[in-house]
């Protein structure tokens, strides 16, 4: 599997190392997949009253085209979700919280919020500061594979089903726990995109940013460059 990845556990997306790295918006527009063709998307996330979830920044869009273009001919990109407001990061964030708190009864608080955000970015830190969670800037994009038929290809767990997976072992983009042909799916989509310059969250196969601090941290760069949408 993808070079980068090892048995040893990646920071998580609202990591200390990440966190500190600071930001220098440089204010660039979003485009709305709705207005063009080439990049498929929907169905829309199962999520009451996300209408924005296809807009993205334009670097991003022009980016995933360039990395459509490296897919197999019989393969296309489908967006899951792009941006998220901060209200709608939050309803997640606590949805997952209470999940894990049902199913884990005995953990405290702070084992709570730190498995919480190995799968969600929060709005708020454990320490009570305010984050800058990846898919309000614009700069990270949720997909999956499909084929010219729209059907979707096994990559070992549906994006739409993350919450479903509570200990993340499916999710993870090096996971072994699910198919050879999962496990090639998932080569494909990454070397895709890598050759595009996006980096993989690799707590979640379908995560993909450039820009954004997760970026920043991977590629040594000294800042994001995408800021919370305003």
């Amino acid at each position: 599997m993808h070079s980068e990845f090892s048995e040893e556990m990646p920071p998580s997306i609202a990591d200390e190392r990440i966190l500190s790295i600071p930001i220098k918006e440089n204010h660039e527009p979003l485009v709305d997949l709705k207005n063009q063709s080439q990049i498929l998307f929907g169905p829309s996330p199962e999520i009451p009253n996300n209408e924005n979830y296809t807009k993205m920044r334009r670097s991003i869009y022009e980016k995933l085209l360039e990395a459509q273009k490296a897919l197999p001919s019989h393969l296309k990109f489908c967006l899951y979700e792009a941006y998220r407001s901060l209200q709608l990061q939050e309803q997640l964030f606590n949805e997952r919280y209470e999940l894990l708190k049902k199913t884990y009864p005995h953990w405290e608080h702070s084992t709570l919020f730190y498995e919480t955000i190995k799968l969600i970015s929060p709005v708020m830190n454990l320490d009570g500061s305010k984050n800058i969670p990846p898919h309000s800037t614009g700069a990270a994009i949720d997909i999956y594979l499909i084929d010219l038929e729209r059907n979707i290809i096994d990559m070992g767990i549906e994006t739409k089903d993350w919450m479903t997976d509570t200990d993340g072992s499916l999710s993870k983009t090096n996971s072994f726990k699910i198919s050879e042909s999962a496990k090639q799916h998932r080569e494909i989509m990454c070397h895709a995109l890598e050759s595009a310059g996006f980096v993989n969250y690799p707590l979640e196969y379908w995560h993909w940013s450039y820009g954004d601090r997760y970026w920043a941290y991977e590629k040594n760069q000294p800042y994001a460059i995408y800021d919370t949408v305003k």
